[in-house]
């Protein structure tokens, strides 16, 4: 068995909950980890037959309009967790807007304005939905998830307020 990736992982850890579609498995990743951690449908569908092929899932019920469940395996579970308790190693952050802050300056005034505006709506959603994650937090791990997102949004909306649209 080949070293888990950070998206198959995850892809794992949703199927612990029980079969699913890869386009329930994105809807779980977005509500589940998409403030932190994305996972696109692309993503899902490439990676699904790779964990297939290496035995860590198995095909479930066949859907409707030609969806296919999957279900984690035994192989899939001990994958897992082998991946939960190994090195977890740096964090990378890849963050869309700041790369685009980084290179604000070739802006007209207008257009960073327009940029900080989008922004900062996006963030104070992020950070309305982290508030609202965490209130609804069943357990202390999913609470403290939420506290970090809340904390993500927070620092964004700080790093906006402090770069000058003109």
């Amino acid at each position: 068995m080949s070293e888990l990736n950070a998206t198959a992982a995850a892809l794992l850890g949703l199927l612990h909950d029980g079969p699913a579609t890869g386009g329930q498995l994105v809807a779980g990743a977005g509500e589940r980890f998409g403030a932190f951690f994305s996972v696109t449908r692309s993503q899902v569908y490439r990676e699904l037959p790779a964990l297939s092929k290496e035995g860590l899932v198995r095909l479930g019920k066949q859907g409707p309009r030609s969806s296919q469940q999957y279900l984690i395996t035994a192989a899939g579970k001990k994958a897992f967790k082998a991946w939960l308790t190994s090195e977890a190693g740096p964090d990378h952050l890849r963050s869309p807007l700041i790369l685009r802050l980084v290179h604000a300056a070739s802006l007209t005034a207008k257009q960073r304005q327009v940029l900080l505006d989008s922004a900062r709506t996006s963030y104070s959603q992020q950070l309305d939905d982290a508030k609202a994650a965490t209130k609804a937090a069943e357990g202390p791990y999913e609470k403290a998830v939420g506290e970090f997102a809340q904390a993500q949004a927070k620092a964004a909306l700080k790093l906006l307020d402090a770069i000058p649209a003109a």
